[in-house]
């Protein structure tokens, strides 16, 4: 009996060191590779760990286990550990989150959009056109046409065809509402327009760019407005503001492409009230709706306000007339076309009539530039100390039938200019409007005062 109880008990304690043998760690299996050159350790001393030590059958018995053979991990067997660790981040990277917001970007054909996921672009009914947020957004660009509407920032409203040329009869309408209940105007840029001049009285009667639904008044414009603007302020409330292209009369290749910016009551760039340009910058060029040296004609019924943001350190503001380097051959070279608003047979002569300023004496067609003064002069010819209409087809500001276009300078704040024709300019003939360049004057060290 005690004999089969000694075998039991060696059977016993051999099992249980294969078992143990075989669960062996990761960490006693990688091994470093140095770990050969070191010296032995003494297995009575360092060979037996804590657990062997105070084990029942190591005490019972008095075994000494041996140590532990070396075991080596193959460089076959890492590579595809890693390859695994691979495979593994690359799963994981499937359902990584990004997030972007949603910011103005440049598209690859130049277009602005909104950078949107791919799928939010088509469900708002853009069309993805390039790649932002570093690759993880698309660029969204969104173009409307004809009996259409878009509630999206930046929204591009073209003729059907585009950018083929229209020639056709009818009324192209693009309906904007407010993408966000803290839209206060709306932004209309001219990256392409050229449709119908107006008539010989300059009334545009048979294209049309209409503006409706604003809270301010927009008068109507034709002819050829490509890199001009408009700001129009739009109400508390969702109701749309509608743009229409009316098309009529005799044959025209006509073209537009009008980009509409949503801006909010707070936004830094949002033009004060009333102002249908808008421009900011030391420096800039100014020019009436259909402007053109070569085929522009003065608009009857306009009656708007352009304003200039003051930048910091600067009180002043200089206006030039735009150089005409096209003035056809043998015409007046007296009568530059940048400026000019009355004159020839309305003045009840051929030519050029020169400088006009005053209210007395603009009653038709005219700009208004608040305390407008010319280069170096204190009092003008009249003796009055500034002027602040200015009319004819010479731009000084000394009036008297000047006929040297000389620069004009105005310290009176906002720097703004308010133009008014009126609605006929059949007398006017050959007027184009005007076309000023700017530039901000420094404060002197007395107005910083």
């Amino acid at each position: 009996m005690r004999k089969t109880f000694v075998l039991g008990v060696i059977f016993l304690y051999l099992h249980v060191t294969l078992m143990r043998v075989s669960f062996v760690s990761a960490e006693d299996e990688i091994m470093d590779e140095d770990s050969d050159r070191s010296p032995p350790r003494p297995h009575h001393v360092l060979g037996r760990s804590k657990r062997e030590t105070n084990s029942f059958w190591g005490n019972l018995f008095n075994f000494e286990r041996k140590p532990k053979p070396e075991r080596r991990i193959s460089n076959e067997t890492l590579n595809k550990m890693n390859e695994f660790s691979e495979r593994n981040n690359r799963f994981l990277s499937l359902f990584t989150v990004v997030k972007f917001n949603n910011e103005a970007c440049m598209s690859a054909s130049g277009d602005n959009g909104t950078c949107f996921p791919q799928a939010e672009c088509v469900r708002r009914g853009g069309a993805s056109n390039g790649k932002c947020a570093q690759g993880y957004g698309s660029c969204c660009v969104f173009s409307k046409s004809c009996g259409a509407s878009t509630n999206q920032n930046c929204t591009y409203f073209t003729h059907n065809g585009y950018p083929s040329s229209f020639d056709g009869s009818g009324s192209c309408q693009l309906t904007v509402y407010k993408c966000a209940p803290d839209i206060c105007q709306l932004k209309l840029e001219f990256d392409s327009f050229n449709i119908a001049q107006p008539g010989s009285n300059g009334v545009c009667n048979n294209d049309q760019f209409i503006v409706s639904g604003t809270t301010t008044a927009v008068p109507i414009t034709c002819g050829v407005n490509t890199g001009n603007h408009m700001f129009v302020d739009v109400g508390n409330d969702n109701s749309p503001v509608t743009l229409s292209v009316i098309t009529s009369g005799p044959t025209f290749s006509r073209s537009w492409k009008i980009k509409v910016t949503q801006i909010k009551c707070n936004d830094a760039f949002r033009a004060p009230e009333g102002c249908l340009q808008y421009f900011r910058g030391v420096s800039g060029v100014i020019r009436s709706y259909n402007f053109d040296f070569t085929s522009g004609q003065q608009l009857s019924n306009q009656d708007y306000t352009t304003c200039i943001r003051q930048e910091r350190n600067f009180c002043g503001i200089r206006y030039t007339a735009c150089s005409d380097n096209g003035y056809p051959s043998g015409g007046d070279p007296a009568r530059s076309r940048a400026f000019t608003l009355t004159g020839q047979l309305a003045q009840g002569g051929a030519g050029s009539v020169g400088a006009i300023t005053g209210s007395s004496n603009c009653v038709t067609d005219w700009v208004t530039i608040p305390c407008a003064t010319n280069t170096g002069r204190i009092l003008q010819m009249n003796g009055a100390v500034c002027q602040d209409r200015l009319c004819g087809d010479i731009f000084n500001s000394e009036g008297g039938g000047a006929s040297n276009q000389v620069p004009v300078y105005s310290y009176a704040k906002p720097f703004r200019i308010t133009y008014h024709t009126d609605s006929n300019e059949t007398n006017d003939s050959g007027n184009r409007g005007f076309c000023l360049n700017y530039i901000q004057q420094p404060c002197t060290p007395q107005q910083k005062k």
